[in-house]
């Protein structure tokens, strides 16, 4: 009689056991449909992030192959004066800065020798010009080896310049050079090259040009430093870009292109560089624009957001 008892215990256990069971069953259930429905809203929320970028417009410009150099402003002409005579100096006719002509006295220099009379000699310019400097006083005793002034010819200034020979077979007489100098901020002179020297000096691989400026002012001074810019080649109307576009080295030199707000890689070949600027020789064409700022995160085919940049910023 005691096995009832039994029975029904272990049918209650069973019952709840089951209940249990199907209580768990959708516990179960309901997670993985979280699971599922959380993993539905990852992927709706998994939209591509379009990258930030500047772009400039290829813009046809003109570029200028140049060399930059420093150098001193020189006289065209400059001649040393010295006495043709033994003498004391005793009459100054000219000071630094006047004019003078080819055989005006500068000075008068009386020989004054014991038993002998002269008429004081004078001492003359050997070229028309402007007295640069006076180097003696009156009663100064000079001879013929002794410098007493200085003439300078300056409607026409010169700059001597030192052109490494990997230039050579670019220059050419009457290329124009733009020169600035410290004394006249925001002037540019405008000269031209009028001698180069057939000869390489082998100690420098160097070849001396020379520059000559109009300077019938005469603002320049002998000595003034100055800063050239020599024009090698010019080319006109040719594509440019910004230095901040070109990725890679060369010949392996590329940009990014958008186009429709995507971004495609394009492999280009660069000519001269002026400033920040680089000529486009082959790649590009007007109009396109490419970025300039933000291509560290692109890549092919990469959605874009576009910050338009003006060149004439």
């Amino acid at each position: 009689m005691r096995i009832k008892p039994v029975i029904f215990l272990i049918a209650l256990i069973c019952f709840v056991l089951g209940i249990l069971a199907e209580n768990n069953l959708g516990i179960v259930q309901r997670v993985k449909s979280k699971i599922a429905g959380s993993s539905k809203e990852e992927n709706v929320e998994k939209i591509e992030v379009k990258v930030p970028v500047r772009v400039m417009e290829v813009s046809l410009s003109d570029i200028e192959n140049a060399l930059d150099y420093v150098g001193d402003i020189e006289a065209k002409n400059m001649a040393e004066v010295f006495p043709k005579v033994d003498g004391k100096i005793i009459n100054e006719l000219k000071k630094e800065g006047d004019s003078v002509k080819k055989g005006d006295a500068i000075f008068y220099i009386d020989r004054d020798e014991i038993g002998f009379e002269y008429e004081k000699a004078p001492v003359e310019s050997p070229i028309t010009g402007i007295i640069g400097d006076i180097l003696v006083d009156v009663g100064d005793h000079v001879s013929p080896s002794i410098q007493v002034a200085v003439v300078v010819d300056m409607d026409e200034a010169e700059i001597q310049l030192d052109i490494p020979e990997v230039y050579f077979p670019e220059l050419t007489v009457g290329q124009k050079a733009r020169v600035t100098a410290d004394a006249y901020p925001g002037r540019v002179f405008t000269g031209a090259v009028t001698k180069i020297s057939p000869i390489i000096d082998t100690s420098t691989r160097t070849a001396s040009v020379t520059i000559s400026i109009n300077n019938a002012a005469h603002e320049l001074k002998p000595g003034m430093y100055a800063r050239i810019k020599l024009v090698l080649k010019r080319f006109e109307d040719v594509p440019v870009i910004l230095k901040e576009a070109i990725s890679g080295k060369e010949p392996n030199t590329y940009v990014y292109v958008i186009k429709d707000g995507i971004a495609n890689k394009r492999n280009i070949k660069l000519g001269y560089r002026e400033g920040p600027y680089f000529q486009v020789t082959e790649g590009l064409s007007q109009g396109e624009k490419v970025v300039i700022m933000g291509q560290q995160l692109l890549r092919e085919g990469k959605t874009v957001v576009i910050n338009e940049y003006n060149i004439e910023d």
